[in-house]
């Protein structure tokens, strides 16, 4: 349920519908807004009847709200939300920003020789793995906390921040103390655990759709961070499974308008893990630009060739420079 206030609406009335909500055992989080205040109520397990509510003073009118997630509902928070990743702002009609680097960190001469390559190009932040969550047991895993240093340390070189995943809640020390933003990766989008410690920080999160995961599904995800206070939320698109075989998953771009009509949380697009094929990453990119993507991730290696992992959807550093070049046209070009 959401309570809208009216415009002027006093201090003293808003506290008074919250604590009317509180009466009936239920959670009021206040959502201020340049017009008016609104109220979400949280914790119904069904209809609330709204009759005390709706005779309160300065109460203009209560909407039901029968979604499953609510704080990331536009319902509840009509305004867009930028996200704010050390200085780098995700959503809200900011120009969409790029974030580029190798899916696994390698060696210290290949994060650094990265690094180089996409702040060079324009990129406003550095990705690279540590952790690798992979298909079969023998494929290599990452360096763990040795990667996470060396991603820092080619990150500071070039003064660009750092997205990083976590894949366990024993690992959110040591990857918050190398990281500046969490990925919460595809097969731990409905790891409800490590959502709600996540969930606990205040740390910029970016969130990926399973790979069989309905939008519904992937919004109630996103809800369980923003129950447990973090706002700091941008959802990525990664293509999701289906029958066909001819590219690694199959990109859902409908997805960035729905997004942006269901929620107020950015979305970016990985056409590079949702293609599978370098060459089909640039084209994929904007495309998702031209929907109304908040940004793109795509993945970048010195030498795709000897990568240790996912080097044939991964854009050489001359290919990439060629790409934000275009990239560059086409956000000017929307712009204007």
């Amino acid at each position: 349920m959401l309570i809208v206030m009216t415009h002027d609406a006093t201090d003293a009335q808003i506290d008074a519908v919250e604590e009317a909500v509180r009466a009936m055992g239920l959670r009021p989080e206040p959502i201020p807004g340049s017009l008016r205040t609104a109220i979400g109520v949280l914790g119904n397990q069904g209809y609330v009847d709204d009759t005390t509510i709706r005779e309160l003073e300065g109460v203009r009118e209560v909407i039901h709200v029968s979604k499953p997630y609510k704080l990331v509902s536009r319902d509840f928070h009509p305004e867009p939300t930028v996200v704010d990743v050390a200085g780098v702002m995700i959503g809200g009609g900011h120009r969409p920003v790029v974030m580029a680097g190798p899916c696994s960190i390698e060696s210290e001469e290949q994060m650094h020789a990265a690094a180089t390559q996409v702040k060079k190009a324009g990129a406003s932040i550095l990705r690279g793995g540590a952790f690798k969550p992979r298909t079969g047991p023998h494929s290599f895993q990452g360096l763990g906390v040795e990667g996470l240093k060396l991603l820092r340390q080619a990150a500071d070189a070039e003064s660009l921040p750092v997205v990083t995943e976590v894949m366990r809640i024993d690992q959110l020390d040591d990857v918050c103390r190398y990281a500046d933003m969490l990925q919460i990766g595809a097969r731990n989008m409905q790891n409800f655990d490590l959502l709600k410690e996540v969930g606990k920080l205040d740390m910029p999160v970016l969130l990926k759709r399973g790979m069989s995961a309905t939008i519904e599904e992937f919004l109630a995800a996103a809800e369980y961070l923003l129950a447990e206070g973090n706002g700091r939320v941008v959802l990525c698109e990664r293509g999701i499974r289906t029958f066909e075989k001819a590219t690694r998953n199959t990109l859902d771009l409908s997805v960035v308008p729905l997004i942006h009509e269901m929620s107020h949380l950015p979305i970016i697009v990985d056409p590079s893990h949702a293609t599978g094929k370098r060459s089909l990453v640039p084209v994929m990119s904007r495309a998702a630009l031209t929907a109304g993507a908040d940004g793109i991730m795509v993945e970048v290696h010195p030498d795709p060739e000897k990568a240790l992992c996912d080097g044939a959807q991964s854009l050489p550093g001359k290919n990439f420079s060629e790409f934000m070049t275009d990239i560059d046209t086409l956000l000017d070009f929307l712009r204007n």
